[in-house]
């Protein structure tokens, strides 16, 4: 009962593999085992036959494409916002699909031509299969609130659609895979503004190692395939991070301004 609660423990804090000290290639081919030719045996019989030869080795299958190159040639086969979340609820070259309770798509009118773009769900977010239902969520929409916008009046889904064990962050792998389908997903929504929400979004979507504070607050272009044009993107603080930083809650309020300003041009 000890180990199976140390367990359960590890579990909790978002210990899904188990890690050697050494790194192993899962995608090489297997070593070949040294051959070791036998003597011949002597035989002093005249009618002794040859030994029979040995059958030739089966070839070795045909090796899987890479979790990443098979995201990418299913999302850009995905013709609708249908096509494309049955293909996440069908893809298993993601780890955090079988951890997770729900695939989390997106949620609000992708016709509104605002599109927001935030990190990857909680746990809040994993039961309901909804994005930004928690607290940072709710902060959000009071926040999107207080400048006239509400879900009828933007789209909003994430770059990671499953909850990573224990809130952590996704590993660089998770986020390659995800990031096919996050960008068809644009191109099927074809938004006239976006919104990148968070430093994982921002650097996945655009493309740059550039922190979120440098890149808030200004209008950049984020080149999506599939999109004839470039499409207007603002980066923002996410809102977990200003419900820990208060003090960057004016920086948000400006940014705000600075989309609504954008809205009411177009």
């Amino acid at each position: 009962m000890d180990a199976l609660a140390a367990l359960r423990l590890q579990l909790e804090w978002g210990a899904d593999e188990a890690l050697g000290e050494l790194p192993v290639d899962r995608f090489a081919a297997p070593a070949a085992r040294p051959h070791i030719a036998e003597a011949p045996r002597r035989d002093s019989s005249p009618s002794a036959a040859p030994p029979a030869p040995k059958p030739a080795a089966p070839p070795p299958p045909a090796a899987l494409p890479m979790p990443a190159q098979r995201a990418r040639d299913i999302a850009a086969g995905c013709k609708s916002l249908a096509d494309l979340r049955a293909a996440l609820a069908a893809f298993d070259g993601c780890p955090l699909s079988t951890t997770a309770t729900n695939l989390v798509f997106a949620d609000g009118n992708p016709a509104s031509g605002l599109m927001l773009v935030g990190e990857g769900p909680g746990a809040e977010e994993d039961r309901a299969g909804l994005p930004f239902v928690g607290a940072s969520g709710q902060f959000l929409d009071r926040m999107l609130a207080s400048i006239g916008l509400d879900r009828s009046a933007y789209y909003i889904t994430n770059l990671i659609p499953w909850r990573p064990p224990g809130n952590r962050n996704p590993t660089d792998s998770e986020i390659v895979v995800c990031l096919p389908f996050l960008l068809r997903h644009i191109a099927l929504v074809r938004p006239k503004r976006l919104v990148l929400l968070g430093n994982m979004s921002v650097q996945s979507v655009l493309g740059t190692k550039t922190g979120i504070t440098r890149m808030r607050g200004r209008w950049v272009e984020a080149h999506i395939e599939g999109l004839t044009a470039p499409v207007p993107a603002l980066p923002m603080l996410h809102p977990a991070y200003l419900l820990r930083n208060h003090g960057a809650k004016r920086e948000a309020w400006a940014d705000m301004i600075a989309l609504r300003r954008a809205l009411d041009e177009n």
